[in-house]
């Protein structure tokens, strides 16, 4: 039997030699082990050539159209700081900038229960600053922040339990105005209109927390419309995602345009991304969304090739009406920002935390 078992062995990479060559490139680090690492520029040109050489070209032509908005000029700036996947974990003082608005978008914890959950609330409470609002949503590893996990015992501690927010402002599904003096003299106030939810995709085992089907997602609607500011723990799809986000969560985000989104859950996706809800945007998010067959079906004319002439039309367009039209300063778009810190799965916090001025 032994000896039998020891053939199998020796025979099973030759019965599969293109999982072999699969195993083999990413001992070499050519290709990703899984979806939730940073594809390698051989994963990319396997999976589409025009996928990789579009999205380029987009994200230039995102950078020559510049800042996608500027604070008012006769206001004080709302400054906004954003962090996110802490995952148990503490920044030191000088890691978080001060701010009027400290943002945390969820995965707070790894265990999810309520004494670590307990913790990181001392610790976004204790940070000090110039802050106004600290605000904070829950994400798919703070399995007590669930009604349902947490009625299954899955999370640990005490069903009963409470945990003190203290000066955090925690938010499901909820939308909160927040007033802020202007502080340049002229009298008056400005105000933010601010709404998070943590769900996400299904991604995890019944302990995780808001989780949902993709083909079911709870998006349509769920976003008022008067939103300046969106919190969501997980991103849109096309965006700071990997190719793991929500479709549902980005016809969402198109319907209600917020002026900032900020999420995190995909740690490699940190950083940041203008938004301006337009044709060159909509070309992009449209030749991502269809399927591609690989490397040799991207040299066959198709109607992708056409939503890549779109981009480039759409895109030159936008740049000329900006710089030869409007000038500088005249961009009114929107921003995404992956602020997740956590620097992909070290477990170590050593992405930058994200600030935004409004």
């Amino acid at each position: 039997m032994a000896l039998l078992a020891r053939s199998r062995d020796l025979i099973s990479p030759l019965l599969h030699p293109v999982s072999t060559l699969n195993t083999i490139l990413i001992f070499l680090h050519l290709r990703r082990p899984n979806p939730w690492e940073p594809p390698t520029l051989l994963d990319s040109l396997i999976s589409s050539p025009l996928n990789y050489i579009c999205t380029i070209l987009y994200r230039l032509i995102l950078v020559l159209r510049g800042h996608p908005f500027h604070p008012p000029k006769d206001k004080s700036p709302i400054r906004v700081v954003c962090l996110s996947d802490t995952h148990s974990l503490t920044l030191p003082p000088s890691a978080v900038p001060d701010g009027d608005v400290l943002i945390h978008c969820g995965d707070l914890t790894n265990s999810g229960t309520p004494k670590d959950i307990q913790a990181q609330i001392d610790w976004l409470s204790w940070i000090q600053g110039r802050y106004k609002y600290k605000i904070v949503i829950g994400g798919n590893h703070d399995g007590w922040l669930d009604r349902e996990v947490r009625k299954k015992g899955l999370c640990g501690g005490d069903r009963k339990q409470r945990v003190q927010w203290k000066n955090l402002i925690y938010l499901e599904g909820r939308l909160v105005t927040l007033e802020f003096e202007d502080g340049r003299g002229r009298g008056g106030k400005r105000k933010l209109n601010i709404f998070g939810r943590g769900d996400v995709p299904r991604c995890g085992g019944d302990d995780f927390a808001f989780q949902y089907d993709r083909g079911k997602h709870p998006w349509k609607g769920a976003i008022p419309d008067e939103t300046d500011v969106l919190i969501t723990h997980g991103p849109p799809i096309h965006h700071r995602d990997l190719g793991l986000g929500c479709a549902g969560l980005l016809e969402e985000v198109w319907r209600v345009k917020p002026k900032l989104h900020v999420f995190g859950h995909i740690h490699w996706g940190h950083g940041r991304e203008s938004i301006y809800f337009d044709e060159c945007q909509r070309a992009y998010e449209t030749l991502l969304s269809k399927s591609a067959k690989g490397f040799f079906w991207d040299m066959v004319p198709s109607a992708r090739w056409m939503d890549a002439l779109n981009i480039l039309r759409y895109g030159v367009s936008s740049l000329l009406w900006k710089w030869i039209m409007l000038g500088p300063g005249s961009n009114n778009g929107g921003l995404m920002v992956n602020a997740s810190v956590m620097y992909g799965n070290t477990g170590k916090l050593k992405n930058r935390v994200s600030v935004v001025d409004l």
